[in-house]
């Protein structure tokens, strides 16, 4: 079985680029959040919200989005892919989760990210030292998850005894996950127990990055399987696949026009600016974008998991449609595409 989720970036709106119009900002928040909550009857396993500032998205506060959708769903899980821990103090980042685990009725998954560099850029946080203080918040969440009461002497937070209340409605915790996209990061996500999700990348290297990810796993005694892996994907249904090269042209262009501000973005015309251990180098490959009527999609969702290992799969729909467009695509998606995924072996 494939797992059919929607990964979120929820773009900032476009016609208030530059201004701002409180009614016009309202009913862009209200129109969304309608859309995801149709995500329940639609038939979808969950939504993953992310974490970008600075303008590049309307979701500087993931946790506030699921606190909201939790309140409108029953069943719909709720997460992040992910939460940038460089930018908080893990051990509010420990008390939100056990909150919203509560709000979510156990239906909370956690996921961070180590952040993007361009905008770590923006408030002086380099990539060293994002990546530093990202490592360290993790050891301190990951002991919390496991104790109520922990201690901690590190470079970036030092404290004795802290008390993190509420526990979390899962134990012994919610599922953990990870955005990568390197097979060093796949190996330490290995090693935390955490699951994984990788997307840009053309299918061979993510393949590479899930076989590093099982590799790791194997070495410490951890089993792994396709439970634990993610493909995330852009998604555009058509009602026509003679659109799809036409489609596919267009997205590859806008998108890596979106990303080309990421020093991290490999493109055919120009290496990655900044390639370190870390902070990973990426490409956006072919595989990326997937198109065409239900009937493709689902067959290329498949075919993309069964040769990954992947047992979840993450569809960013088309960011640049209105949320009524979406929310038909929603209803479409899972009539048409989720029950192929749900009966899918992997």
């Amino acid at each position: 079985m494939i797992k059919p989720w929607i990964f979120e970036f929820f773009a900032a709106p476009r016609d208030l680029d530059g201004h701002f119009d409180r009614q016009a900002s309202q009913r862009y928040f209200d129109a969304y959040l309608d859309l995801w909550a149709s995500a329940e009857p639609a038939g979808f396993e969950g939504i993953f919200f992310s974490e970008h500032h600075f303008g590049a998205a309307y979701s500087p506060a993931p946790n506030l989005l699921i606190a909201n959708v939790a309140s409108r769903t029953r069943t719909l899980r709720l997460g992040t892919l992910g939460m940038v821990p460089p930018y908080h103090a893990p051990w509010q980042l420990v008390e939100e989760i056990g909150m919203l685990d509560h709000l979510t009725g156990g239906r909370l998954e956690i996921g961070t990210a180590a952040g993007i560099p361009n905008e770590m850029a923006k408030v002086g946080l380099g990539h060293d030292e994002a990546r530093a203080r990202n490592d360290e918040a993790l050891d301190i969440l990951d002991a919390a998850l496991k104790s109520p009461v922990i201690s901690h002497r590190g470079k970036f937070w030092q404290f004795d005894n802290l008390r993190l209340t509420p526990r979390p409605v899962q134990q012994p915790a919610p599922p953990v996950w990870v955005t990568v996209v390197s097979t060093a990061s796949a190996r330490k996500a290995a090693r935390r127990g955490a699951k994984l999700c990788t997307g840009f990348h053309p299918l061979g290297k993510i393949v590479e990055i899930f076989d590093a990810f099982r590799d790791e796993a194997a070495k410490i005694g951890r089993n792994v399987g396709p439970e634990d892996l993610c493909i995330r994907r852009q998604v555009i249904l058509l009602k026509d696949d003679r659109e799809v090269p036409a489609v596919l042209e267009m997205r590859r262009r806008e998108t890596r026009k979106f990303l080309e501000a990421d020093p991290r973005l490999e493109t055919p015309d120009r290496p990655a600016i900044l390639d370190t251990p870390t902070a990973h180098a990426f490409s956006v490959g072919d595989d990326e974008f997937i198109a065409g009527t239900s009937a493709t999609i689902a067959e290329q969702i498949v075919g993309q998991c069964r040769l990954a290992g992947a047992g979840h799969f993450a569809a960013t729909f088309d960011r640049a449609r209105p949320p009524t467009v979406l929310k038909e695509w929603y209803a479409e998606y899972g009539a048409d595409v989720i029950p192929h995924l749900r009966q899918a072996a992997v």
